[in-house]
């Protein structure tokens, strides 16, 4: 299995080093952690290159044609299926995000989550209640990790703005719910938008 995560994993990491920030979020030190932990998935191998190559092209599309117009888009990959997240100004270019998206090889269905926000009405929400989405993610790490019977990851998690995105598979619909009730407890938490797919494991 290394011989075909680790390449994949500097490729991910390029991506992430020549990506204007604010056009694409790509954190490099989340790619090298999914790769080791999809050691333990329920995808299997192929699943995972394909995911990775999505991924890296869905960045370069995004790049190549929104650029810096776009404030904050995050794509997590599960299966074939895309989870869009993040903040732009207006809804055309929500719907340009999810376009490339769809066109992008092997891309079974796209869930465009991504928020219109105006910069100055985020500006001023961010002055009047502040929400570090990176905490609530940590929390969300945490507590599902310490959680038993959630296969933590199977799961993928985004928060903008207190709003919490949950995607990836779930081994049975007792799992998902004991997930979700975890995140909605959490402070600052404002909703959950669930798009996990219930899925039980194969034998």
């Amino acid at each position: 299995m290394q011989r075909i995560l680790f390449p994949a994993i500097f490729v991910l990491v390029a991506i992430a080093i020549a990506s204007p920030a604010t056009a694409f979020d790509f954190n490099p030190l989340s790619a090298i952690k999914s790769a080791v932990e999809a050691v333990a998935e329920d995808r299997s191998t192929a699943d995972i290159a394909k995911d990775t190559s999505i991924k890296g092209s869905i960045a370069v599309s995004v790049i190549d044609e929104m650029g810096s117009d776009v404030i904050s888009i995050s794509a997590d990959v599960y299966e074939q299926d895309v989870m869009l997240t993040g903040v732009v100004e207006a809804a055309e270019q929500k719907e340009q995000a999810g376009k490339l998206t769809k066109a992008v090889e092997n891309v079974k269905k796209v869930y465009n989550e991504i928020l219109v926000i105006k910069d100055v009405d985020r500006k001023k929400g961010t002055a009047e209640g502040f929400v570090d989405d990176s905490v609530i993610e940590g929390k969300i790490n945490a507590l599902l990790l310490d959680a038993g019977g959630v296969n933590v990851t199977n799961f993928r998690w985004r928060s903008v703005d207190g709003h919490v995105f949950l995607f990836g598979r779930s081994l049975s619909e007792d799992e998902l719910k004991k997930a979700v009730v975890i995140v909605e407890d959490i402070d600052n938490v404002i909703d959950v938008t669930n798009r996990v797919k219930i899925k039980p494991k194969e034998d």
